[in-house]
């Protein structure tokens, strides 16, 4: 028996046992901060002035959210990317920032995982076993794209010394270890840092009007003191699935806001019992135009959740290849990587115009500020802002005419110096 048959629509096509284990697992965590989510949102105020759910994200840490990707034998529940897949979605409809301000914890994971076999690489992993939640500190408001890096680590003594400024930062103010870009004599280079390591400020200053939560803001480096062992170049990392992987884990947390936004109208409809002059029947509930918009709401959800599960289906047939030290396989990459910007295509413009289409179930009554049924439009369109669209549309067009994937720009970025390719 699979998920498939099961009425929620939730699990298309996914061997019910390990994420049904999962789900349980995580279930309480989760309605512990579903229930949370709206007053969080109504005390999101000015950046700097606002409750952070610290504790939340500590009891997903506690109770190993973290390591789900990593191995069974390493302590671990060996989750795979569908089913990582499933229960970021699964999170996000109950809180889309927390399930956001993970990513940069999942995406070290798997480059973590594709390691080939060391100290470095065992040490990581018990930490991240053992609750350590790792932040992201990569982009820059200088230059002109993400390859542009004004972050420096420069010699001091036997070590050296990191100097920078970075934003867009998801998830540091919740982290113990920090995962970053800097430029090191013209090339880019990449380490992680203790969030407590002297020098390390992180800020609060993320204005944008939705993921208010995600303390998606400043960290400084202020002549912070770096171990020359743990830095790589970036032009030495093999090819891997990394940036298809942050692109699927946003996929992933839009499908949630897609849950989110189905869920709340059903949730709305099914008390209410006033109506309109022009309505179809006594109750909004019994009303056919009512019942077609909800419909039409959760087979948005059903399409969101399936779209991101094939395309993680695929990026685990990709990780499957991985040869440590070496790299994946880059033809199943490129076909992996363009059905991740297909179900990008079609996912976004889906769940926004859920969360608008929302509204038509019910009057002035759903604008109340107190429901706060507009943060699902404001969450999804700040997520769905990270990478537009418009570009991976392009992109799917050149793979479908010519064979031309998408990973051969990230070779380019890989590759970069100082200077923007």
């Amino acid at each position: 028996m699979t998920d498939a048959t099961t009425t929620d629509g939730r699990t298309p096509g996914l061997p019910a046992d390990r994420l049904a284990t999962l789900r349980a697992r995580f279930a309480p965590v989760f309605a512990t901060i579903r229930e949370g989510a709206v007053e969080r949102e109504l005390a999101s105020g000015a950046p700097g002035d606002r409750p952070l759910p610290h504790a939340e994200v500590r009891a997903l840490a506690d109770a190993g959210f973290g390591r789900l990707r990593v191995p069974e034998y390493r302590g671990g529940f060996g989750a795979t990317l569908v089913e990582l897949a499933h229960l970021v979605a699964d999170l996000a409809a109950a809180d889309s920032n927390i399930a956001h301000l993970w990513r940069g914890h999942f995406g070290y994971t798997e480059l973590v995982l594709l390691r080939p076999n060391s100290a470095s690489r065992d040490e990581w992993l018990d930490r991240i076993v053992d609750g350590a939640i790792i932040g992201n500190a990569t982009s820059e408001r200088t230059g002109t794209t993400l390859a542009d890096i004004s972050t420096t680590v420069t010699p001091a003594g036997d070590s050296l010394r990191l100097d920078g400024r970075k934003f867009y930062s998801t998830g540091t103010l919740y982290a113990d270890w920090i995962y970053l870009a800097a430029d090191r004599d013209g090339e880019r280079v990449t380490f992680a840092v203790d969030t407590t390591a002297p020098g390390v400020t992180s800020i609060d200053d993320w204005d944008g009007f939705g993921q208010r939560l995600t303390a998606s803001g400043t960290t400084v480096f202020d002549g912070v003191s770096v171990d020359p062992a743990v830095v790589s170049a970036y032009r030495d990392a093999p090819l891997s699935h990394i940036q298809a992987f942050y692109q699927l884990y946003l996929l992933a947390v839009l499908a949630g806001i897609g849950q989110a936004v189905s869920d709340d109208a059903v949730a709305f409809v099914r008390p209410r019992t006033r109506t309109y002059i022009h309505a179809n029947a006594a109750t909004p509930g019994e009303d056919p135009q009512v019942l077609a918009v909800l419909g039409r709401l959760s087979s948005g959800a059903f399409t969101a959740r399936s779209l991101v599960a094939a395309a993680a289906g695929l990026l685990d047939a990709v990780v499957a290849t991985n040869e440590p030290g070496v790299g994946v396989d880059r033809v199943l990459l490129d076909a992996a990587e363009n059905a991740v910007y297909q179900a990008q295509v079609e996912i976004g413009p889906r769940v926004l115009r859920s969360a608008s289409e929302l509204f038509e179930v019910g009057g002035a009554s759903a604008a109340d500020r107190t429901r706060a049924l507009d943060r699902h439009w404001r969450n999804a369109r700040v997520v769905a802002s990270h990478n537009p669209a418009v570009y991976k549309e392009r992109l799917v067009g050149e793979y479908a005419l010519h064979g031309r994937g998408p990973v051969g720009a990230w070779e380019k970025y890989h590759e970069v110096g100082p200077t923007r390719f």
